[in-house]
C-alpha cells in the first residue's frame, strides 16, 4: 500500500495522477483483447486463435502488463526480497505467470507438451487475463487513492482557511498587506469586516463576532473584544479588529490541528493487529492453495489439464489478494480523524479512538473542564490589613503563576488599580499553593496544608471555619499568611460552563460512572459535584495523587477516560486509558492527551465517544466483508463447483471481484464522513 504523507498538502496527489494515466491507457489497450476473446465464433475470434492473432494480443498486452503493472511487480519483488508477502506478491505472481506462459506459447509453442494443448492441438494463451487483471487492479488503486484524497478533504479545507496575506500596522501608523509567512510574533495586524483572522493573537482594539465553526463545530459566532484570544483561520464578522500576533506559521492552532489529525490518520489502531496477524500467514497459505489447485487440476482435470491448472491457480492468487483486509482499519481511521476535526474533536492516535469506545468511567478535573476556567475574586476577608493590601500581596505572588486562579487575582487587582510589588524567591508548592518574599517578608498563599507545612498555626482554625462557609457556596478559598500568621483569605468563584450539565446528563444516560477529581478543597468540590449530580468526588489531591487515583480506579477493573486542562492534570491524562484535553487548556495537557476537545466543551466529549463507537462498528463491518469475501472466493476460484455444475471462475472475474471487495470496504469507510455526532 502507498505510504501516507507526513504533512497534508493542497497539491494534487502525484501517485493518483500516475495511477490514473496507467489505468486509462491499460483499459484502452485491454478492451480490444477482451473483444477478441468474447467473440469466439466470429472471424475475429477464429483469427485470434492463430499465431498472428496471438502476436497481436501480445503487442496489445505487453504495454499493459510491463508498463501499467510495473509498480505492482516492483512492490511484489520487494515483498519477496524483504520476506514480507502481501497483496502485490499475489498480483505479481499471478499476472506474471499468465503473461510469461502466454509469451512462450506464442513465440516458442513447440516446447509445450500435449497436456497444454486443446483437442484441436492449439495452445491457449491468456493475454486477456493478464491485461484485464492489471487494468482492474489499477482501477482499484485509483479508487483507493481517490478515497484517501477524500479522507484528507477536511484537513485541506482547514488549510484553505488561512488567508494568503495579512494587513500589518507599522510603528509609524502606516498599513500594508504582507504575505502570511512574513508575519512575526508581536506584529500588530488589522482584520477588516468579512476577512479571515491571519494568525493566532490577542485583540488589542475593537469588537466583533467571529465565526469559529470550522475549528469548534459551534455554529454560533463568538463575541471578541479587547483581551480575547483569536485563532487563525476563523472568520471575522462585521466589526474591525486590531490584534497582536502571538503564534505564527506551524505554531498556530490551525497548523497544529492539521499536524495532529495527519498523525492520527497514519497511526494504527490495536484492532489492526488482528488483520496484521491474519495477513502474516494469509499470503503463504494462498500461495499454497494455488499450488495445490494447480496440481489437482493437472492430475484430475479434463483436457487440456495443464492449461486448466494454470488458469485456476492464477484465479486463486488473484481473488485472494488481501487488499480489502489491508484497507479495513486504516481507511476508517483516516475518515474518522478527518470527521472528528470538522466537529472540533482532535484524535491524536487511533489507539485513543478505539479505547474510547470501551470507556466506562469518566473522570473530570474541575477548573477549566467543568467550569469556565475564568474565575473571579468574589470574597476578600482580612485581619489587621486592608482588602487592597491583601489583594496586592496575593497579586504580587501570582505574577509568576500560570494557574487560572492567578489570572483571577491579577485581574481583580488591576480592576481596582492596586499596585503590587515584585516577589522574590517565588516557589510553587504542588497541590498546596505558592510562596515568595515581598519587601523582605515571607508571604504564603494557599490551602491549609501549605500553612501547616510552613508552621503557620496561629489563628488557623478560626480561618478554616470561615473558609468552610465560602467553600460550601462553591468558592475556592486561598489563605494568605505573613508574619507567621494568617492575615486573610480570598474566595474565588469559577462559573460552571453552560453546556456542562446537559453534556454530563447525556453521558450519565449512557451508563458511564462520573467522577470529580480536583485539587480544590473538598467542600468546594462537593458543592460543584452536587450541582452537577456527580456521585463520586476525590478532592484535595496533588498532581501525583491524581495519577494514583487513576491507577486505583484501573485496578478496580474500570476503563478510564480523564478530562482535564491544566499542567497538574498531565500525569493523570497520560495514565488514563484515554486522556482528553480541553483545547482551551495548557500545551502540556494537550500533549499528554489522546483526544483534544477544541472548544473546551464537554459536549465534545459526547461527540468523541459517538465517533469512537461508530468508527469501531465501521471497522468491524469492513473486517467482516474482507474475511467473508476471501473465505468464499478462494474455493470458488479453485474450482470447487466444477464437479457438480461445470463452473469455473475466470481470472478476469476473480480480479473484478477482488476490486469490488476493496471498493465495498472503501465505500463503507467513507460513510463516516456523513455520520451525525450531535
Amino acid at each position: 500500500m502507498a505510504l501516507e504523507p507526513r504533512t497534508v498538502s493542497a497539491e494534487p496527489n502525484s501517485e493518483l495522477a500516475q495511477m490514473t494515466r496507467r489505468f486509462w491507457l491499460s483499459a484502452a489497450l485491454t478492451a480490444p483483447i477482451l473483444a477478441m476473446d468474447m467473440l469466439p465464433q466470429s472471424w475475429l475470434g477464429t483469427w485470434t486463435r492463430t499465431r498472428t492473432g496471438s502476436i497481436a494480443q501480445l503487442a496489445l498486452a505487453a504495454p499493459v502488463v510491463l508498463w501499467g503493472g510495473w509498480p505492482f511487480f516492483q512492490r511484489g519483488w520487494a515483498s519477496i526480497r524483504n520476506r514480507s508477502l502481501n497483496m502485490f506478491t499475489l498480483i505479481a505472481v499471478g499476472t506474471g505467470t499468465a503473461f510469461i506462459y502466454s509469451l512462450m506459447a506464442t513465440l516458442a509453442p513447440a516446447i509445450f507438451p500435449v497436456s497444454f494443448r486443446t483437442a484441436a492441438g492449439a495452445l491457449p494463451v491468456y493475454f486477456e487475463a493478464a491485461a484485464a487483471i492489471i487494468a482492474l487492479v489499477l482501477l482499484g488503486q485509483v479508487l483507493e487513492l481517490r478515497a484517501r484524497e477524500q479522507t484528507g478533504s477536511a484537513l485541506r479545507a482547514l488549510l484553505a482557511l488561512a488567508p494568503a496575506t495579512a494587513r500589518r500596522i507599522e510603528e509609524s501608523g502606516t498599513e500594508h498587506d504582507i504575505a502570511l509567512a512574513q508575519v512575526h510574533p508581536g506584529d500588530r495586524l488589522r482584520v477588516r469586516p468579512g476577512e479571515k483572522i491571519p494568525v493566532d493573537g490577542i485583540v488589542l482594539e475593537g469588537a466583533s463576532n467571529v465565526d469559529e465553526s470550522m475549528l469548534t463545530g459551534e455554529s454560533l459566532p463568538v463575541v471578541k473584544k479587547a483581551g480575547d484570544v483569536l485563532t487563525g483561520g476563523t472568520l471575522n464578522g462585521a466589526g474591525t479588529l486590531i490584534l497582536r500576533a502571538e503564534r505564527v506559521g506551524n505554531e498556530t492552532v490551525l497548523a497544529r490541528i492539521v499536524q495532529m489529525v495527519a498523525q492520527a490518520q497514519r497511526s494504527r489502531a490495536p484492532v489492526q493487529r488482528l488483520a496484521d496477524r491474519v495477513a502474516g500467514w494469509f499470503v503463504p497459505v494462498v500461495i499454497a492453495c494455488s499450488v495445490l489447485t494447480f496440481f489437482a487440476w493437472a492430475i484430475w482435470g479434463p483436457p487440456p489439464a495443464l492449461a486448466h491448472a494454470l488458469v485456476n491457480a492464477v484465479a486463486v492468487l488473484i481473488i485472494a489478494c488481501p487488499c480489502a483486509l489491508g484497507l479495513a482499519t486504516p481507511m476508517s481511521v483516516m475518515v474518522a480523524a478527518g470527521r472528528g476535526a470538522q466537529a472540533g474533536v482532535l484524535i491524536k492516535n487511533a489507539e485513543a479512538l478505539e479505547r474510547m469506545e470501551k470507556v466506562d468511567t469518566l473522570v473530570f478535573d474541575k477548573t477549566g473542564t467543568l467550569t469556565e476556567g475564568k474565575p473571579r475574586v468574589v470574597t476578600i476577608k482580612v485581619e489587621g490589613i486592608s482588602e487592597q493590601q491583601a489583594l496586592g500581596m496575593a497579586a504580587a505572588l501570582e505574577q509568576a503563576s500560570e494557574h487560572p486562579l492567578a489570572a483571577a487575582i491579577l485581574a481583580s487587582a488591576r480592576e481596582r488599580g492596586i499596585p503590587f510589588l515584585p516577589a522574590a524567591n517565588f516557589q510553587a508548592h504542588a497541590g498546596e499553593g505558592i510562596s515568595g518574599n515581598i519587601a523582605g517578608e515571607r508571604v504564603l498563599l494557599g490551602n491549609a496544608r501549605l500553612m501547616k507545612s510552613h508552621g503557620v498555626m496561629e489563628g488557623l482554625q478560626s480561618w478554616l471555619e470561615s473558609a468552610a462557609v465560602f467553600q460550601h457556596q462553591g468558592q475556592t478559598v486561598m489563605l494568605l499568611a505573613s508574619w507567621n500568621r494568617v492575615i486573610g483569605l480570598l474566595g474565588v468563584e469559577d462559573p460552571i460552563k453552560k453546556s456542562t450539565p446537559e453534556a454530563l446528563e447525556h453521558l450519565r444516560r449512557e451508563g458511564l460512572l462520573l467522577v470529580l477529581l480536583s485539587g480544590d478543597s473538598r467542600a468546594t468540590s462537593e458543592s460543584v459535584a452536587q450541582r452537577l449530580h456527580i456521585s463520586e468526588v476525590m478532592a484535595e489531591v496533588s498532581p501525583q495523587q491524581k495519577g494514583e487515583a487513576i491507577q486505583t480506579l484501573q485496578q478496580q477493573g474500570r476503563r478510564i477516560a480523564m478530562a482535564g486542562d491544566g499542567v497538574n492534570d498531565a500525569p493523570a491524562l497520560a495514565l488514563a486509558d484515554v486522556g482528553i484535553a480541553m483545547g482551551t487548556g495548557t500545551d502540556v495537557a494537550i500533549e499528554s492527551a489522546g483526544i483534544t476537545l477544541l472548544q473546551g466543551d464537554l459536549a465534545g466529549l459526547a461527540r468523541a465517544r459517538r465517533l469512537s463507537q461508530t468508527t469501531m462498528r465501521n471497522i468491524r463491518q469492513n473486517l467482516f466483508f474482507a474475511f467473508i469475501y476471501n473465505s468464499l472466493g478462494i474455493p470458488l476460484a479453485a474450482g470447487v463447483l466444477y464437479p457438480w455444475f461445470g463452473l469455473l471462475l475466470s481470472p478476469i472475474i476473480a480480479s473484478a471481484a477482488m476490486t469490488f471487495s476493496s471498493v465495498s470496504v472503501i465505500s463503507n469507510a467513507l460513510r463516516l464522513r456523513r455520520v451525525r455526532l450531535d
